[in-house]
């Protein structure tokens, strides 16, 4: 069911898109929302309600009803909004199943490559249907890191924590789609994701797979703020350590 709203989410998401979009700023030039993030969220919420009524809803554009079974839905109906906007195809739609606050269960559509990914606690995780092979350990001198670090940040706190991170990664891409970037990790094309004040919808459909292949998720605070950290274990202790101990 998961893998079906996600896949319907995204198509309507694309052909919003090629219909015209209507953009709109929340916080910055850079968080935006539109027309088809709006809609792809009420096709989820109606899917949701009319599949799983008493489950809880939340969504990044404002869905929300509680949750009567103790199960939650949490819905990105556009990851990348800013790239979807701009043209580029790294975004997904992306929905998450959390059981007393931790997510078991992810499900997330790459409209541009017509993949899906669907993993979690109970489901072994697949990729358009075929497993996903485990993640292969690596410590964070060898890793690929996908991270993002917001422009009024630089040569702040939060900043010098993000260099004590990254400046011991063996490289860095910044893609702009968290959850996008958590399957390039669960795929092995990337090995661990870090950024700060990362909303639930945006790190839990990715943590839930990440965890069903062996991974490792933490939140650790550092220069006041709560940053994720998911990927290969040895990868994710060597980052917790550095935003903690410098």
């Amino acid at each position: 069911m998961a893998a079906s709203i996600v896949e319907q989410a995204a198509a309507l998401a694309a052909a919003e898109r090629r219909a015209g979009l209507d953009t709109s700023q929340k916080t910055s030039v850079s968080d935006v929302v539109t027309n088809a993030d709006h809609a792809a969220e009420a096709l989820v919420e109606q899917l949701l309600s009319d599949g799983r009524p008493g489950d809880g809803l939340l969504g990044e554009e404002g869905a929300s009803r509680p949750s009567a079974t103790g199960r939650t839905w949490v819905v990105d109906p556009v990851d990348g909004t800013y790239n979807f906007a701009q043209g580029l195809d790294w975004w997904c739609s992306a929905l998450a199943l959390e059981v007393d606050g931790a997510p078991v269960l992810g499900a997330v559509r790459h409209d541009a490559s017509g993949t899906t990914w669907v993993g979690g606690r109970d489901v072994p995780p697949t990729r358009g249907g075929e497993p996903v092979a485990p993640l292969a350990d690596r410590g964070l001198a060898e890793a690929c890191v996908a991270t993002y670090l917001h422009p009024p940040w630089i040569g702040t706190d939060v900043s010098r924590a993000f260099d004590r991170f990254a400046s011991r990664a063996a490289t860095l891409r910044m893609m702009g789609s968290g959850t996008m970037d958590a399957m390039a990790v669960a795929d092995g094309r990337v090995h661990l994701v870090c950024q700060h004040t990362v909303p639930p919808w945006d790190w839990m459909p990715g943590a839930a797979i990440i965890r069903a292949l062996g991974g490792e998720v933490r939140h650790v605070e550092a220069a006041g703020r709560i940053w994720y950290v998911a990927g290969v274990p040895t990868a994710v202790a060597e980052t917790v350590d550095a935003l903690v101990g410098g």
